[in-house]
């Protein structure tokens, strides 16, 4: 494996774990920046696994497509309900970011940490592991 691409891996769980963590911190100073962090944690852990595959794409949504493709239909690795959270995040995402009468509640967006959080412990586990598989 390329030095590099076990880098850009490593990299990217750190921003997903950064992401994860800046949405608690901010869920009683801005509702939209926790729900932002909330769908940047899933995303950034999803480009841990298209280092691997040598997909990157600055396409937020061909990179939900590519996961969707290869993890949850053609190789089944992961189950289906992943697919639900990634997509409920990044509509949120779109609708806090550029939807200005969109409105959030506490509750749903600590739902939504919540969501990121199962999303990230389910995947964080199989990338640590294909990335020491590549390592070998």
């Amino acid at each position: 494996m390329k030095q590099h691409k076990g880098i850009m891996v490593k990299v990217a769980i750190e921003k997903a774990e950064d992401a994860l963590k800046s949405s608690n911190e901010n869920i009683d100073i801005n509702l939209y920046t926790s729900q932002n962090r909330a769908y940047y944690a899933v995303f950034y852990i999803v480009m841990a696994l298209a280092y691997l595959d040598d997909f990157v794409t600055k396409s937020h949504h061909k990179l939900m497509g590519q996961f969707n493709k290869r993890y949850i239909y053609e190789q089944k690795v992961f189950d289906k309900y992943l697919i639900e959270i990634y997509t409920n995040l990044i509509k949120k995402r779109e609708s806090a970011d550029y939807d200005f009468t969109y409105k959030l509640t506490k509750d749903k967006v600590l739902k939504d940490i919540e969501s990121a959080k199962t999303f990230i412990n389910s995947v964080k586990p199989y990338v640590l592991k294909k990335l020491g598989k590549e390592a070998d």
